[in-house]
């Protein structure tokens, strides 16, 4: 048993094997027609085009449920230091298993109790995570994962800053607009909408300061916000280069272990 375990832990958990990467192009495919699906809903469409949708939904989540149920039977192997219940336990709680179940569990909700049709139309939006079960099998992906997670002190810090700014922003430029325009600036958070869309140089134009100290607060805010803005932007992209360079380094030391003329590996 334990030996068939390991031979579907290599199939479905990123083995470099044929059997692997079928499994991997049938998923992603899947995901992706999936994800057409959703947009495709929110067109009109002929009940016969409707039938087929449901069809290839009920695959689809038939699919995915095998799939996780697989997961979890096999996630002693991804922790093999735990017991094989703390291993499932831990996880579950992981976050691209908490993903894999929420994009199943609308397709059951109806067979477990009665859910209004309107509510079971909203959850089915919910199918649209399943997008991010892909970085589960794409290398572009998982590196993004890696670069936000390597980083993830100094984004925090660049967010809280950003994020601190704004509110500040806000509040004063409500103190400063809500006499002048009090349809427009009549609480924080429109003065807060009117921070982020400033911060960030979108700029609807829907609320816009017309004192003149507004004016000239606007100006200095909106000079912060181009800096501050870009700073998670830098820390992201230096982050990706250290990822390349790291890479390219460790792709350098593992050619130094095999043979430059006949490929097999060195003996140490």
């Amino acid at each position: 048993m334990k030996r068939i375990k390991q031979k579907v832990y290599d199939v479905i958990g990123g083995g470099q094997t044929k059997a692997s990467n079928i499994f991997d192009g049938i998923i992603i495919s899947l995901i992706i027609i999936n994800i057409i699906m959703v947009i495709a809903d929110t067109f009109k469409l002929p009940e016969y085009v409707q039938s087929i949708f449901n069809v290839i939904e009920n695959i689809s989540v038939i699919i995915f449920t095998i799939e996780y149920i697989l997961r979890l039977w096999t996630s002693d192997c991804i922790y093999p230091e735990l017991s094989p219940l703390r291993a499932r336990i831990k996880y579950i709680f992981s976050f691209m298993a908490i993903i894999d179940l929420v994009a199943i569990l609308p397709f059951y909700f109806p067979l477990a109790i009665t859910v209004d049709l309107r509510v079971l139309r909203a959850l089915r939006i919910i199918r649209l995570l399943r997008i991010f079960k892909i970085s589960r099998y794409t290398d572009a992906l998982a590196s993004i994962g890696e670069v936000f997670k390597s980083k993830k002190n100094e984004l925090f810090s660049s967010v809280m800053v950003v994020g601190l700014l704004m509110i500040m922003s806000a509040v004063v430029m409500y103190n400063v607009e809500n006499a002048a325009q009090p349809d427009a600036f009549d609480n924080a958070f429109s003065a807060l909408w009117w921070a982020i869309a400033t911060f960030t140089t979108v700029g609807y134009g829907d609320i816009y300061p017309v004192t003149a100290l507004g004016k000239v607060l606007s100006a200095v805010i909106a000079l912060l916000g181009i800096g501050l803005v870009a700073v998670p932007t830098g820390i992201i992209s230096a982050g990706f280069m250290e990822q390349i360079e790291r890479k390219k380094t460790e792709s350098e030391d593992d050619k130094k272990h095999y043979c430059p003329y006949c490929g097999h590996k060195l003996d140490e």
